[in-house]
């Protein structure tokens, strides 16, 4: 094999890591337990200490890491940080980087693959494709799906979307990090999921703070309150699909029969859990915002209909 050969095939193996807190170095240790060689950067450099320990390559600068492989995966806080680490601005050419390296790292996208795997949103992800594409770089957004120390396990998954031809070109290495689930050719579908289920997610997690803090002014422990709120954030999913065979198809047909439950019942439960709060001393931000959207569909006279009706004010706020 001449040197040439063995430089695509090393290029064709090898992965680029940028961004090693504990997603990227969890990322890393997968692919390298895989057996693909493993280039990582980071602006702290003492963070890659256990990877590189493991066999990753540490990079000295992003184009460095860039140059390393043809698919490069991003694992950061936020869009912003991909350009300012490869020197880029949106819209611009990317010259005179803001990494504090010798210089950009943008000359080097050109033929490679991006796959930024930060959150931001979907808006921020369609112009990164865009500005990736100008450089000569095909671009992947993503959003992973479970905590650092679930990735590349059977319960891990990660939302794609981008183009598809690129998506099955390095599917088989994405699904060691977690089942690939790719969403379309629209940069910012993932991102749209990603937010989606974080709404979810956080949203949950403040209400079993608000419900701990509400429990905790009667004297309970958190240890002995929050097993009956896990259990009951677990059964959610079983209530919403009881008696109906595809969930959702009754809200997708703008049905919303109230013959299980009604908006003035819950909205009822949403007041009392204000007047409760309240009279505990406890912050009426979450408790209030819910309320609100059950007072605003009784106001539109919908009080007969199931709780789904609070979709439309969602969706048309005053």
């Amino acid at each position: 094999m001449n040197e040439h050969q063995n430089h695509t095939t090393r290029q064709g193996n090898s992965v680029t890591v940028i961004g090693l807190g504990p997603m990227g170095r969890a990322m890393t240790r997968t692919l390298l337990t895989a057996g693909h060689p493993v280039t990582v950067w980071n602006r702290t450099a003492g963070r890659a200490d256990d990877v590189v320990a493991a066999g990753a390559t540490l990079a000295a600068t992003p184009r460095e890491a860039i140059e390393a492989s043809d698919l490069v995966i991003l694992s950061l806080t936020d869009y912003r940080a991909m350009y300012d680490i490869l020197g880029g601005t949106i819209g611009g050419d990317g010259d005179g980087g803001g990494n504090g390296d010798s210089g950009s790292a943008t000359p080097s996208l050109a033929g490679r693959t991006l796959v930024n795997l930060s959150s931001d949103t979907p808006d921020r992800t369609r112009e990164a494709a865009t500005w990736a594409a100008g450089h000569g770089a095909a671009f992947l957004s993503g959003g992973v799906m479970v905590p650092a120390p679930m990735v590349g396990t059977e319960a891990a998954h990660v939302y794609y979307s981008g183009p598809g031809e690129v998506m099955e070109n390095h599917r088989g290495v994405l699904a060691l990090l977690g089942t690939p689930r790719y969403l379309g050719e629209d940069p910012g579908l993932a991102q749209m999921m990603y937010q989606a289920q974080l709404t979810v997610f956080l949203a949950t997690l403040s209400g079993l703070m608000h419900a701990t803090a509400m429990l905790g002014t009667a004297g309970m422990k958190a240890r002995e309150v929050l097993p009956e709120l896990l259990a009951s954030a677990d059964a959610i999913g079983g209530i919403l699909r009881a008696g109906e065979e595809h969930p959702g198809a009754a809200l997708d047909a703008g049905e919303h029969p109230g013959d299980l439950s009604t908006v003035t019942m819950m909205g009822a439960t949403a007041d009392h859990i204000v007047e409760t709060s309240a009279s505990l001393g406890l912050d009426l931000s979450l408790a209030v915002a819910v309320q609100a959207h059950y007072r605003r569909a009784i106001e539109n006279g919908h009080g007969g209909d199931n709780w789904t009706r609070i979709i439309d004010s969602i969706r048309e706020p005053r």
